[in-house]
């Protein structure tokens, strides 16, 4: 079975990224498979994901998983019959694999291997599974330097993270005060 395209869409909070990739999902077919990463540990984060939720369409399906993606569309009936799988958003999963690693402040020599492996499973997943993969994430290389080491670790694999799913998408996209970009990849 072909998988279908993967695409990569980047930029910084509030720059559109969500409302430009559900409208994309839209437009790949009626069978939509959301995949939420976010876990609600405090109100505020209660409230946005309750945002989320109310602006996708009834018919679409959702998957709650915060970790362990690949291995989670592959189980879910409705992966390998979706027209399009929109994860939204890699940022918090990475995050949420980052502390979830079991120590308390990793450095990014110890918490790459862990996102690693939680990229090379979703890839896994997109090769296998027919739909239209559309992956949400943060540009955060364009921004401040963390001033403690969690941070850093993070914006590291976050990064990393970026570079290794942009080498394998068909199409990568830059969003710029809600201005879809297309991003020429070159490809080694």
């Amino acid at each position: 079975m072909a998988h279908g395209k993967l695409t990569l869409i980047l930029g910084g909070a509030r720059s559109g990224k969500s409302h430009y990739a559900e409208a994309l999902a839209a437009q790949a077919g009626r069978r939509v498979l959301y995949v939420a990463t976010a876990e609600a540990g405090d109100e505020e984060m209660e409230a946005r994901i309750a945002a989320h939720r109310a602006r996708r369409p009834p018919e679409w399906e959702t998957l709650e998983a915060a970790r362990g993606v690949g291995a989670a569309l592959i189980a879910h009936p409705s992966a390998w019959a979706a027209d399009a799988i929109l994860l939204d958003c890699l940022t918090l999963l990475v995050s949420n694999v980052i502390l979830s690693g079991g120590e308390e402040e990793p450095d990014a020599d110890t918490a790459w291997p862990w996102v690693q492996a939680e990229i090379e499973a979703l890839l896994a997943a997109h090769r296998r599974l027919p739909g239209h993969f559309i992956i949400v994430s943060n540009e955060v290389g364009m921004g401040l330097v963390p001033p403690y080491p969690l941070g850093r670790t993070y914006r590291d694999c976050l990064g990393w993270a970026n570079q290794a799913l942009a080498r394998a998408a068909d199409r990568v996209v830059l969003m710029i005060a809600g201005i879809p970009m297309e991003v020429v990849a070159g490809r080694l």
